[in-house]
């Protein structure tokens, strides 16, 4: 009789749990169009996208691609099944349904490679490709030389020397940032955006989280981070990058923490890259959930575990600087950075104070695996933002603000060198930190010096504009290059990224004629200094 009733009471139990509702990602294995988008490029990145990668040397590939809408139709109409985030870099869906109605999509779809569900326990599922073996860039924007009054902003901007970058000229203009956060209200209304909005810099937005095109709600914490990169009010306050435009992103649901947030940040990065972006800033990170069933260990903190690291990842290999927090969990029992801030390419900040002392609340690194993170520091203690409200400047605490005002840093210092890759860019930053030759778990690498950065490769000499020029340009068989240098390398690269022809010793013009019509670049080198130029073939 008891055994009988424990039976029952067992069985209860696991039928509550298999009833449930479950989150999901399901990953597909192709995508059949992928040759199509790949020959058409602009049907799936705008041209500015396209163009950094060009001048990145990054080729498109099927990441590129949108995810199969076919394959998603057909999980969308199962009954019992809702999708509430999609990834082409990942070529994943978020899905929310039962365990039993999740499990059965692998038997259903045979274009399905697995299913990762939120709830690390459930994850035995086989997968359907596991049951099939078994069975059988930039153009160079300098703008005036800029003496700001920073205000009460003057310690955070010129611990790391960013007011040197702006002296120089170097403000953010011509960069393209987005900001991914938990809400923008009353950026539209406050003074201290105002220049962004006279001079167009709001590029736009979405609200991910009520998939709604009013991005100026939500929670004030993305209003307060974006001040810290692009506030100006005139003898009081301002940013880092005062004069880049921007793209504003919700993805953070503040009234809850689930792995949705995960999924809606990697749709947004997505859109980024998409739209050309530069530089990104998030201010989250996630290793708890409401349920702690989803929760992340110390060890998943590998840049390979969680969803948003491995799409930060993908990211970061598009040409993108994503720009994170490092987590304000330094003297809590779980001290460790949170995701994104493990994933290896992603530019992970932790606060100092006005002093340059290691705020206590700024988490720890290593990573899992061992790798140095933080990467630098920045001013997150007691730094300023523009309050949402007021409009005033008002103190606050967290990671949350050291990376803004590093990523504003970082887009200048970008801005100055244009022809320099995303890793080039971040490892000289790296290189100029205090704690460079001995990073610790807390510091990273320490803090960073824009104005040795600045000057260390003033000193290599880059090609400018003055030193090439090609004609004739659109051009029918012949492209001549007038130059005061003999005997250098070209390489000419298609919008795909594909290197389609390389000749060495040139002196004096590229025959062409064979290539199709369109648009390419002409990148020339010569002991080891590149430019890049684009030229139309007729």
């Amino acid at each position: 009789m008891n055994k009988l009733l424990l039976f029952f009471i067992v069985s209860l139990l696991s039928n509550f749990t298999f009833s449930q509702t479950e989150d999901a990602w399901v990953f597909f294995k192709d995508k059949p169009e992928a040759s199509t988008y790949l020959s058409n490029p602009t049907s799936m990145l705008t041209q500015r996208s396209i163009d950094r990668r060009t001048r990145l040397n990054i080729a498109l590939d099927t990441k590129d691609v949108p995810i199969h809408s076919s394959y998603y139709d057909q999980v969308k109409n199962t009954a019992g099944i809702t999708i509430m985030a999609k990834s082409k870099w990942l070529n994943a869906i978020h899905v929310r349904g039962t365990q039993a109605v999740i499990d059965g999509l692998s038997t259903s779809f045979n274009f399905i490679e697995k299913i990762e569900f939120a709830n690390k326990s459930l994850n035995r599922s086989i997968s359907a490709s596991e049951e099939t073996k078994k069975s059988n860039h930039l153009d160079k924007f300098r703008g005036l030389n800029t003496d700001f009054d920073y205000g009460v902003a003057n310690t955070q901007v010129t611990m790391i020397k960013a007011d040197y970058l702006h002296r120089e000229g170097f403000t953010g203009e011509g960069m393209h940032m987005a900001v991914i956060d938990a809400g923008f209200p009353n950026v539209q209304t406050l003074s201290a955006f105002q220049r962004l909005r006279d001079n167009n810099k709001i590029l736009g937005g979405y609200d991910f989280v009520n998939r709604s095109t009013n991005f100026y709600t939500g929670h004030n914490h993305g209003t307060h981070v974006l001040s810290d990169i692009a506030g100006y009010i005139e003898n009081q306050f301002v940013g880092t990058a005062p004069d880049a435009s921007f793209y504003l992103f919700i993805t953070e649901d503040a009234a809850n923490e689930t792995p949705l947030e995960e999924s809606l940040w990697v749709e947004a990065a997505e859109r980024a890259d998409s739209l050309g972006v530069d530089v990104v800033n998030t201010s989250l990170g996630y290793t708890t959930f409401d349920n702690s069933s989803y929760n992340y260990t110390y060890n998943d903190m590998n840049g390979e575990t969680a969803f948003i690291s491995r799409g930060a990842e993908i990211g970061a290999s598009r040409g993108v600087i994503f720009v994170t927090s490092a987590g304000n969990s330094g003297n809590q029992s779980w001290k460790y950075i949170s995701a994104p801030a493990d994933a290896a390419s992603v530019f992970t900040i932790g606060a100092v104070n006005g002093s340059e002392n290691i705020a206590s609340f700024s988490s720890y690194g290593p990573t899992a695996d061992g790798r140095v993170k933080p990467d630098v520091l920045a001013h997150g203690q007691s730094v300023y933002v523009v309050n949402y409200i007021s409009g005033s400047p008002s103190t606050s605490n967290g990671t949350s603000f050291s990376s803004p005002v590093m990523a504003g840093a970082v887009a200048c210092f970008w801005q100055a060198f244009p022809n320099m890759t995303h890793t080039e860019i971040m490892q000289k930053i790296r290189e100029s930190a205090d704690r460079y030759a001995n990073p610790t778990d807390q510091h990273g690498y320490g803090v960073p010096d824009f104005e040795q950065a600045y000057r260390t490769l003033s000193t290599e000499k880059l090609p400018n504009d003055n030193d090439f020029t090609v004609y004739p340009n659109p051009v029918e068989n012949t492209l001549f290059i007038d130059s005061q240098y003999d005997n250098v390398n070209v390489s000419i690269i298609n919008l795909l990224g594909e290197f389609v022809k390389k000749e060495e010793g040139i002196s004096q013009g590229v025959n062409v004629s064979n290539l199709s019509q369109g648009m390419y670049i002409l990148q020339i080198e010569k002991n080891g200094l590149f430019q890049k130029i684009k030229f139309l073939k007729q």
